[in-house]
């Protein structure tokens, strides 16, 4: 028997490890069921839909270092609290997130912290993202990592 929130949290930390590899069609991917929310309740330009969207949102926001591929990051996901209702088919998750970076010009630290709140739907026996709303709680020097 599967067991659903295992599955859930490995794409929690399946996300990260995208990310952090710098595999921004790899990170889309696990949307092309699902969305990204800018800001909870945002307005249209907020969101993010489906994988094209979702690859959208990342190359014009995350800079990629030629000589590594990578956004030199470490996103560490933490605190998942995951409900799954197996009859429905859904589940929704609230976890943290803490990122760290080190370039040639900036020594090690952390970038931002933050947390999601992710709903889930299973679609043949596959968990896939739904919906991903980012918050924010604390910033540090983004200059090296976002684009803008």
């Amino acid at each position: 028997m599967a067991d659903s929130a295992r599955d859930i949290e490995n794409l929690l930390y399946e996300y990260a490890e995208r990310i952090d590899a710098g595999d921004l069609d790899g990170v889309a991917e696990l949307f092309t069921h699902g969305r990204i929310l800018g800001q909870e309740d945002g307005p249209p330009e907020t969101v993010f839909e489906g994988r094209d969207g979702v690859r959208r949102l990342y190359g014009m926001a995350t800079r990629i270092y030629e000589d590594t591929g990578t956004p030199k990051t470490k996103h560490l996901t933490t605190n998942a609290r995951i409900t799954v209702d197996e009859a429905a088919g859904t589940a929704t998750a609230r976890t943290s997130y803490l990122v760290t970076q080190a370039t040639d010009v900036l020594p090690l630290q952390v970038i931002i912290t933050g947390h999601y709140h992710d709903t889930f739907h299973r679609i043949d026996d596959v968990w896939w993202f739904d919906s991903r709303t980012m918050f924010v709680d604390q910033t540090g020097d983004l200059s090296q990592h976002l684009k803008f």
